[in-house]
């Protein structure tokens, strides 16, 4: 009995690749403008911290960290999920739940945001 080996291109995976590259990028920069406007805080209150996340460059800032987290994790995950989940069933029920879990954490946060 012989095994079929699937053959895929020389490129199979490079738009992940870059993808979570580029995300880990967008969330240091993120991190980086979040510790700095810490950093020039005088006074670290509810207040402060609400005023921040009130402006709307931060809002879309804080949102485009999200989309950027939201997809990190999903190509981190699934990569996982597909190199030692062998079980095909058992493969795509944890990644539906994945999925549903990271929608419904976006969905939560961009409720938080947004009501600030």
């Amino acid at each position: 009995m012989t095994t079929k080996r699937v053959v895929t291109g020389a490129h199979y995976g490079l738009k992940d690749w870059l993808a979570q590259r580029v995300t880990a990028v967008v969330l240091a920069i993120y991190t980086v403008v979040l510790l700095l406007a810490l950093l020039f805080t005088p006074e670290l209150n509810y207040g402060t911290w609400a005023g921040l996340f009130a402006s709307s460059w931060m809002k879309v800032l804080t949102l485009l960290a999200l989309v950027a987290l939201v997809w990190h994790v999903w190509i981190g995950v699934r990569d996982i999920y597909m190199d030692y989940v062998k079980p095909t069933a058992v493969r795509l029920v944890l990644q539906v739940a994945t999925i549903v879990a990271l929608f419904g954490y976006a969905c939560w946060a961009v409720i938080i945001l947004w009501r600030v």
